[in-house]
């Protein structure tokens, strides 16, 4: 049979399969990004809820109230007047109770078992959500290619979460404590908000086709990823030092501002407790001068990124991190109203919610500084 002659301009091998989906890194897939995006989605929204009531059950010194571990049974409260006189005697014998407590209504008692156990039930939740997910999309062979492992680590680190949050309340039923060692505190919550940027970095990233971000990556902004990058550790850093704060109650010593105690601007006599190196963690104007410190290097830091993301030529790189930047602002205002009102409980809640929008915010800057959206001649973004 003879064959059509071919047209001057016709490419050659075209063929009626040419208008196949093109070869490359995402050809034949299947998957569920926008299903997975949803569950992850799902999972950040819980994760954050449990960091807030985290701090709520910190602020109202309810999180040494269930002294004992048991992940499965534990997620049946008592139900009756003789178990909750046994829960009740349970915390009777710890030194929270005998050094501060003493003489609580079973009343009492109960407000502040409720927001232990409801921050243990939301862990428990966590781990069923992500399990569910995890395993439905792994059935069902739905998980894009190389992101398996990816998704895994997530529940891992909640699986460690998990543990690390009896170790730190292990610590304040130890003799002579009346709340958890503020180091482990610390270690607690910044694995919290390890797991939070992963599953918004996951987020973004799924948003889009490997194709897609490998071919924006070359229009990438190098030394502004770099800066983000650098404002990101700070910020965590910050997280940390707050948790310090937290954990000794350092927010509540010194309502003032700019100065530490309505005279000086250093604290007063920092380096009282032996041995030295105990002070950067126990002496609460030595935390609270220090976590001072770093909000404004965070904020100098930002003024720098600032004049570095004005010479950004993609409109949303600039955004986001204008965004970001904001935020930090509206961060560190925060914090000197949290600190000059002894911390009352709305004002420091807000405050940590603060700290979750800020490292959102700075991821999503960040990630569009290596993945932007570069406009094309008509004004599309590609």
């Amino acid at each position: 049979m003879a064959q059509k002659p071919r047209a001057i301009f016709e490419e050659v091998g075209s063929t009626q399969k040419a208008a196949a989906a093109p070869g490359g890194i995402d050809r034949g897939r299947r998957d569920a990004r926008g299903a997975i995006r949803i569950w992850l989605a799902v999972l950040f929204l819980l994760v954050v809820a449990m960091v807030l009531i985290g701090g709520l059950t910190r602020l109202t010194d309810s999180g040494l109230s269930i002294t004992e571990w048991n992940p499965v049974s534990g997620a049946l409260p008592p139900t009756d007047a003789a178990a909750w006189d046994e829960e009740f005697a349970k915390y009777q014998a710890s030194p929270q109770y005998e050094i501060l407590n003493r003489g609580m209504a079973l009343s009492e008692f109960k407000t502040i078992y409720w927001w232990e156990w409801s921050h243990r039930q939301l862990g428990r939740l966590v781990g069923l959500v992500w399990a569910a997910g995890f395993l439905v999309f792994l059935a069902t062979r739905r998980i894009p290619p190389g992101w398996t492992g990816r998704l895994l680590a997530i529940g891992v680190l909640g699986g460690i979460q998990g543990a690390i949050g009896w170790w730190m309340v292990a610590s304040g039923l130890e003799a002579g404590m009346t709340s958890v060692a503020s180091y482990r505190l610390a270690v607690h919550l910044g694995l919290a908000f390890g797991i939070l940027g992963a599953i918004a970095w996951f987020w973004l990233r799924l948003a889009r086709r490997e194709s897609d971000l490998l071919q924006a990556r070359r229009s990438g902004e190098k030394r502004l990823f770099g800066m983000l990058t650098g404002l990101l550790h700070l910020t965590f850093l910050q997280i940390l030092i707050g948790a310090l704060v937290a954990g000794i109650d350092a927010g509540r010593a010194f309502p003032h501002w700019p100065t530490m105690d309505g005279r000086s601007l250093l604290p007063p006599d920092p380096f009282t407790i032996t041995p030295l190196w105990r002070n950067f963690f126990e002496d609460a104007g030595l935390v609270q001068f220090i976590h001072r410190l770093v909000a404004y290097l965070i904020l100098a830091f930002a003024i720098g990124i600032l004049m570095r993301a004005r010479k950004s030529p993609h409109a949303h790189s600039r955004g986001a991190t204008y965004a970001a930047l904001a935020m930090v602002l509206v961060q560190a205002v925060l914090g000197i109203v949290t600190a000059i009102y002894s911390a009352p409980v709305a004002l420091a809640s807000l405050h940590q919610l603060g700290a979750v929008v800020t490292i959102c915010l700075i991821l999503r800057a960040r990630f569009f500084a290596r993945y932007p959206l570069v406009a094309s001649i008509r004004g599309a973004t590609r």
